[in-house]
């Protein structure tokens, strides 16, 4: 679990084809000595795992699958990554719950300053912006930010000068993918309400919460 709060920015000094997955090697300022082997990083917001440790980089397998998710498929030497570690429960939490389970991309659409933000418009697909709502949490690249605005196709959110200056999004351009994380309290409520795609116990769809389930359950 992360908060989106990025810790440091990283840079991958070697990609290693494993199969449909990659191992990437990954210079990094943190200080990791209170990191072990198998302990969680949050690499551009997607969870992976700590394969190996040295002094100044770490390396991580990353699965076929999210290869097909994240905007790690094109990784390659050179790339700038923002890191963080596993959050700690007894640590204050100044972003919001964040899985680093990615759950697809969105393409930079725009870049316009306005005061002291840069407003970054961002279009993805339908089925991710489902689960946005209008000043809602998003992780983008890893990055906890608010909602200003969103719609069927796409979202804005606000860049201020600190976090566009530590983080990655102060590197993007027009056109430029990023990995996208929703809210995951807003998912868990939307397969409730709208049902489980899968069959329940009796073999039939489950058609989610209803005026008939409530009075069923005596909530009516």
């Amino acid at each position: 679990m992360f908060t989106g709060i990025i810790e440091s920015f990283g840079t991958i000094k070697r990609v290693e084809s494993a199969g449909e997955g990659k191992i990437l090697q990954i210079a990094t300022d943190l200080e990791l000595s209170d990191t072990r082997i198998g302990d969680s990083i949050a690499v551009n917001g997607a969870c992976l795992t700590a394969v190996r440790l040295g002094k100044n980089d770490f390396s991580v397998d990353v699965a076929p699958e999210t290869i097909s998710r994240t905007t790690l498929k094109t990784a390659s030497a050179g790339t700038r990554v923002n890191i963080e570690r596993a959050m700690r429960l007894s640590a204050r939490i100044d972003g919001h719950l964040v899985s680093g389970h990615i759950d697809g991309t969105g393409i930079v659409k725009s870049l316009t300053s306005r005061s002291n933000a840069l407003i970054l418009e961002v279009s993805v697909d339908p089925d991710l912006a489902r689960d946005m709502i209008e000043k809602g949490s998003v992780a983008l690249e890893g990055i906890s930010l608010t909602l200003n605005r969103c719609w069927d196709t796409g979202f804005e959110v606000s860049i201020i000068p600190h976090t566009a200056s530590v983080t990655t999004i102060g590197l993007k351009r027009i056109g430029d993918r990023v990995n996208i994380e929703t809210d995951m309290l807003g998912k868990y409520v939307r397969k409730i309400l709208t049902g489980n795609v899968l069959k329940n116990r009796m073999g039939k769809p489950d058609q989610g919460i209803s005026m008939e389930t409530l009075a069923k359950n005596g909530f009516l």
